[in-house]
């Protein structure tokens, strides 16, 4: 049997059993040689390649791992993201955290659909950009690359991705399994947690993955509860494969994601990642018995029902697909959706009538013109341009009506701002402030200084740099809007009134510039929700570590964003959710009907202002069991919705029950509570205004 009899013999009748058994006698095939050689990546070859032709360090080309070209078994051929595919030159999308705001999975769709076509025309069959790791706590360097806070989110943007990506024959890889949520530490630290905490928060949306069909699963590097997650037979067998009924491979975070071949290979990691460190000794275990050939056997296995699964869908792509016209368009409009707009006291929008030669917009900031697109470490993607601020105002506005200035000479920026109609201050955080963490003196990394170190955030504000830029702005000129690049949270209070707008732009891809255009002239609409809560004080978020803290163990908690405010009575300076619009919307008439498996949501939603635009409406759920320790609510479903001004529409959420369920430790399974309340409104503190009563459970 070779892999095309087996995706033949799988085909004809695709039941689990079948899928089992065909992997089985397709690994039966194989030589011991070649079942070790399907457990490890090989991106030496392809690295230095690109450092030779392109000077990447990282991922120019797919990294291969597996195959076996004897019986027709193909590569994984890897490509990272989640801005886009990394690879090549491809289009850079907003990073996961705009998308996340958008809270438009019809739009993640569509993105995922075309980084698929664009992996596919670069021979990649394998992405591993479905960052769904949740954020605790905005200081995590790498929140960019995921969706937000709340696991509900979280899993139905991921699967979402994960499907559209398989659907066109990429096998879809959420990352990192799990907990992983602190960069700076991210190879030593050991996270302990409860078991409700672990099932109902850190877990949820990687289980939407898997049963949204995803066939594989990136480890992660930290420890947990004493084992590294790639290590962790709790992890990878127990939940993973006998509870969830996964039926793919796992891969190990990069290079020291495995520290003990014989732990990983008998807990149920499949593939060394990205290419044979720890896994070269297996043939030596085997050959002592410290290891069992049954453990290879079953990881080869997992491999080939992941490929037969998938692959057959996938089909070639020609190379004008990426960056193409239509990809760019729907970068745009990814940043459009995904920008949220804070603060607005009437200076937005500025037609292009406001502007002129006499009376300009001053841009202002170190990057005002200058391509910001997110982190510099796996999941940068060298898209052929970016649109900066500057360039994209020019494109609407004309060269003539903007200016700008790099803010290296405060008194010369000032000057340009006096004399100056309107100011736009482009402001916020970079790759050098966070991002994935890499040490440039780590020898382990010769090629680090060419990624920069980016890793967590020590404060939640602004550098102080930009924040003495803010207030020398509005001395000069009261008609100040400031733009926030970044990956999450950044509190604000401290300037906050010195501006008359302010916008949450995150990091907006190769089109953010002409996005920011069409959202500061009127042209489109802001609709984005914040993903996350901007808490009043840094100290209203969880506990976070760091290096000097003297430390290495962590307990995450069973609350977090704006459960942990509401399980305090706290409120946030901008709730979870959150989001301005040029127009006004009114919610009203909440119902709800019990259809069996589902709870149908109903709330009128009403455009009472002047302009067409996209409201989101959430719908949460809170327990009325007050015997077990519970959220005030959580988020169980949201729709987008688009009026017109005048417009009202009845918008229907449905809330599966399921996804009402709690875990029960003693029990080990979910269970329903008696009664819920469902709650209603566009953000997470206003939805309270909105309660409906008690539905039983």
């Amino acid at each position: 049997m070779n892999f095309q009899q087996a995706v033949t013999q799988y085909q004809a009748n695709p039941t689990r059993e079948a899928l089992r058994e065909t992997a089985k006698a397709l690994r039966a095939e194989l030589t011991e040689a070649e079942k070790l050689r399907m457990l490890s990546g090989r991106a030496i070859g392809p690295t230095v390649r690109g450092v030779a032709k392109a000077g990447r360090v990282y991922n120019e080309t797919p990294y291969p791992a597996g195959g076996c070209a004897r019986l027709g078994i193909p590569d994984v051929n890897f490509a990272d993201g989640p801005r886009g595919i990394v690879p090549g030159n491809s289009s850079s999308f907003p990073a996961a955290m705009a998308r996340g705001a958008s809270f438009d999975p019809e739009l993640e769709a569509r993105v995922g659909t075309a980084m698929a076509k664009e992996a596919a025309a670069q021979g990649a069959n394998y992405y591993a950009g479905i960052c769904i790791n949740l954020l605790r706590n905005p200081r995590w360097g790498r929140a960019q690359e995921s969706y937000g806070e709340d696991p509900f989110l979280l899993g139905k943007m991921g699967e979402t991705l994960t499907k559209v990506m398989q659907e066109n024959g990429i096998m879809a890889c959420p990352k990192h399994y799990a907990c992983n949520s602190i960069e700076n530490m991210r190879f030593r630290v050991n996270v302990t947690l409860s078991d409700r905490a672990l099932h109902e928060v850190y877990l949820p949306h990687f289980k939407k993955c898997v049963d949204a069909g995803a066939v594989s699963m990136m480890g992660a590097y930290n420890l947990l509860r004493g084992e590294q997650c790639c290590e962790s037979h709790l992890l990878l067998t127990e939940i993973l494969r006998d509870t969830w009924g996964f039926e793919g491979f796992t891969i190990s975070d990069f290079l020291w994601g495995v520290r003990d071949a014989r732990r990983a290979v008998g807990s149920g990691m499949d593939i060394e990642m990205p290419y044979t460190m720890h896994y070269r000794k297996l043939k030596k275990y085997l050959e002592s018995g410290e290891i069992q050939m049954a453990d290879i056997d079953q990881s080869v296995e997992n491999i080939i029902k992941g490929q037969l699964q998938i692959l057959p869908n996938w089909k070639p792509q020609d190379r004008s697909v990426v960056a193409c016209k239509e990809h760019a368009a729907l970068a745009r409009e990814a940043a459009e959706k995904g920008t949220v707009l804070l603060k607005n006291d009437g200076i937005l929008p500025l037609h292009p009538q406001s502007l002129s030669p006499t009376a300009q917009l001053a841009v202002i900031g170190r990057y005002a013109d200058v391509a910001n697109t997110g982190d510099h470490g796996s999941s940068n993607v060298y898209s052929p341009y970016v649109v900066t601020p500057y360039q994209g105002l020019c494109a609407l506005y004309g060269a003539a009506c903007v200016a700008k200035d790099d803010a290296s000479d405060l008194n010369r920026t000032a000057a340009l701002a006096k004399n100056s109609a309107y100011v736009l201050a482009v402001v916020g955080g970079d790759y050098k402030q966070e991002g994935e963490y890499v040490v440039p003196t780590q020898r382990e990394l010769p090629f680090a200084r060419k990624l920069g170190t980016g890793g967590d955030r020590r404060s939640l504000r602004l550098q102080q740099k930009d924040i003495r830029l803010l207030v020398k702005l509005a001395e000069a000129n009261p008609n100040l809007i400031v733009m926030i690049q970044g990956g999450s949270a950044y509190l604000i209070d401290e300037w906050l009134y010195l501006a008359k707008g302010v916008l949450m732009s995150f990091y907006g891809g190769m089109e953010g510039g002409t996005a920011l255009a069409n959202l500061i002239s009127g042209e489109v609409n802001p609709s984005g929700k914040l993903p996350f809560t901007v808490a009043a004080q840094e100290d209203d978020y969880p506990l976070f570590l760091f290096p000097e803290d003297g430390t290495e163990e962590i307990e995450y908690g069973y609350y977090h964003g704006y459960t942990l405010l509401d399980k305090a009575g706290k409120q946030a300076a901008y709730p979870f959710g959150f989001g301005l619009s040029y127009t006004s919307f009114a919610l009203d008439s909440l119902a709800v009907e019990d259809a069996g498996g589902t709870l149908n949501v109903s709330v009128t939603v009403k455009n009472t202002g002047p302009m067409a635009g996209d409201e989101v409406v959430q719908v949460y759920a809170g327990s009325k069991n007050m015997s077990e320790d519970r959220p005030v609510k959580l988020l169980k479903g949201f729709a987008r919705v688009s009026l017109s001004p005048g417009e009202e529409r009845t918008v229907s959420v449905a809330v599966v029950k399921d996804d009402l369920r709690f875990y029960c430790p003693q029990s080990k399974s979910w269970v329903l509570d008696e009664a819920y309340t469902i709650y209603a409104g566009n953000n997470a503190e206003n939805a309270m205004e909105l309660s409906c009563g008690v539905i039983l459970g």
